[in-house]
């Protein structure tokens, strides 16, 4: 800060004021505090010479302000309108722009922009979308209204961003494909050597499902179907891929009423031909265990681990697989007798195994010629998890008792797979006429049936795998990972209701998800090593705020703390200072 003295014609008055850099980068200075005018001045001085006492005056509130760091001087002048202009900024969306910038997509997006020769930054629109749906998921208009929070403020328009996600949906494999490429060189470690498929569904706040448009070779996206949720309402339904790392690799949008199954191989041949990969496992559930999922899964260097439904199978490997004889502890071949076992022993944390082969034979689709299929089914048994599969069904046993006994009008309002499976609904008379009044029966029989599959569990491999059971089970626990990701998007990033319209709009949306949760994972796996769960994660970016305070720098007004400090170890920003200049602050937004 220094002294500027202004003459006028009657008076003479002294000044402290400051150079600074306004927001368009030219050179500027504001006045902190008026001294007062010369008379005022040598009051103040008592006898010392005014330009003298003005200069240490000066002198001594600029060495205040490097000790404080951001102590501002400025006074209120009276009849002064206020300053509306956005003070507070969040710190926490720097670190998500890192990692956009280290998988390059700034340098996709502008090949892009080239290509659709639009004059809007699409690279700041795919940025900002990014870190809204990870700190502040909404709807695309709030999206905009949250990105204010940055630092860097938007240039673009709200227009601007529906005409980006117009862009962004053609080139979705082009994205894929560039992520996966530049990822290499972000992530340690990728094993794509093993690779995880589910499908989940997302609703719509919606009445009536999409027409179909048949002469433009449009069927809806928005279907009523099978809800995770069991929602009555139209869903778009979501296959995706992701490593053995964890990581996100590739993924469909498909209709709501769409085959699950029918999903799996169409994106394994675009993950086979864009990423180059030929030889890996491909690891599933049950729901997604077709025969022909499977065949497919034979050819070449690929092959499989899928669950099997144990009540699914013909009754010569059904009783083969109940039987009591031929177990064994994983880790040790010593054969077990299950009978000597008891069953529903809650402090029994071994896993019993045995395998049988099975051998299944069918007609291509296409083909029609006759495919066999040779599996080695390795079933598990665990009394942990017998006892807490009995613990759950006698909840429901209850319930359903207590309905025919006493409740009988609440039969109607029971879920189809909770206590309702229990119960046995009789409506006819004996002389098989139809009656107004029902009268509600135990199934005492569906009991015992079911309590034969207590703690059993069933996996499929082709059977010339080469793997040891022990390696089969730990591959497939992994599946928990794509669960996850899923929760992610649904929780976290809010992927759902979705309130768009337009069906390249709505899989333009899920393609900002999907780069959410890759971006998110490399922070939370690559960078933070695992250490913090989720929501830890993203409220410590949220709260991560700044003050800015033109022409001086930024004061932070968030408390620092092990994930604060492990967020600026990756990067050594050291963002965790009282204060940081404008300077520094530019030196961090452009590395």
């Amino acid at each position: 800060m220094r002294l500027s003295i202004t003459h006028t014609k009657n008076n003479t008055y002294f000044y402290m004021i400051k150079s600074y850099r306004n927001d368009k980068g030219k050179n500027t200075s504001k006045i902190i505090e008026c001294l007062g005018n010369i008379e005022e001045v040598k009051k103040k001085a008592n006898g010392e010479d005014p330009i003298e006492w003005a200069k240490k005056y000066i002198e001594q509130k600029t060495i205040e302000e490097n000790e404080n760091r951001g102590t501002y001087f400025e006074k209120l002048v009276e009849g002064e309108e206020l300053d509306t202009k956005q003070k507070l900024f969040n710190l926490g969306h720097i670190f998500i722009k890192k990692i956009f910038k280290e998988l390059k997509l700034d340098e996709l997006c502008k090949e892009i922009k080239s290509k659709y020769k639009v004059e809007f930054e699409l690279s700041d629109i795919l940025e900002d979308l990014i870190c809204t749906r990870i700190m502040y998921p909404a709807s695309k208009y709030s999206s905009y209204e949250e990105a204010q929070k940055f630092i860097r403020q938007p240039k673009y328009k709200l227009y601007d961003v529906y005409r980006a996600l117009d862009i962004i949906v053609k080139e979705k494999e082009n994205i894929e494909k560039w992520c996966y490429e530049k990822s290499q060189n972000v992530i340690k470690t990728r094993n794509t050597s093993i690779l995880y498929y589910d499908c989940t569904n997302y609703f719509f706040e919606i009445e009536l499902e999409d027409v179909e448009d048949l002469e433009n070779n449009k069927t809806g996206l928005r279907k009523y179907g099978k809800s995770k949720e069991n929602r009555p309402l139209p869903i778009a339904q979501m296959g995706l891929f992701i490593d053995g790392s964890g990581y996100p690799l590739a993924f469909n949008l498909n209709s709501g009423n769409t085959n699950e199954q029918t999903t799996l191989r169409p994106l394994e041949k675009q993950i086979m031909k864009d990423f180059q990969l030929s030889k890996f496992l491909v690891c599933t559930d049950a729901g997604l265990g077709s025969f022909s999922n499977r065949e497919f899964n034979t050819r070449g260097e690929k092959t499989y681990i899928v669950t099997q439904s144990l009540k699914q199978l013909k009754n010569e490997y059904l009783v083969d697989a109940l039987s009591n004889t031929g177990w064994h502890i994983v880790g040790n071949n010593k054969s077990i007798n299950l009978k000597n076992i008891e069953k529903y022993d809650s402090s029994n944390k071994n896993i019993y195994y045995k395998e049988i082969l099975l051998e299944r034979t069918k007609k291509d689709a296409e083909t029609k010629e006759k495919i066999t299929l040779k599996e080695r089914m390795i079933i598990t048994f665990s009394p942990r998890y017998a006892a807490y599969q009995k613990n759950i069904r006698d909840a429901q046993i209850v319930r359903a008792k207590e309905i025919i006994e006493k409740h009988p009008e609440q039969y109607s309002k029971l879920p189809q797979n909770n206590a309702k499976r229990f119960i046995q609904k009789e409506n006819i008379t004996s002389d098989g006429e139809c009656a107004e009044k029902y009268k509600l029966y135990y199934k005492n029989e569906l009991e015992k049936y079911e309590e034969q599959f207590d703690g059993l569990y069933g996996l499929c491999v082709p059977e010339n795998m080469d793997a040891t059971v022990e390696e089969i089970l730990q591959v497939s626990k992994g599946r928990w990972e794509i669960e996850e990701s899923f929760r992610i998007m649904k929780t976290e990033f809010k992927a759902r209701p979705v309130y768009l319209h337009k069906e390249d709009r709505i899989r333009a949306h899920f393609i900002i998800c999907y780069l959410s949760l890759l971006v998110y994972r490399i922070l939370e796996k690559s960078k933070l090593q695992e250490k913090y769960t989720t929501e830890e994660i993203i409220t410590t970016l949220k709260e991560m705020v700044t003050n800015r305070i033109d022409g001086i720098g930024y004061k932070q007004l968030y408390k620092k703390t092990d994930i604060t400090s492990s967020l600026n170890d990756c990067y050594e920003f050291d963002l965790d200072k009282k204060f940081i200049s404008e300077k520094n602050m530019k030196k961090i937004l452009k590395s």
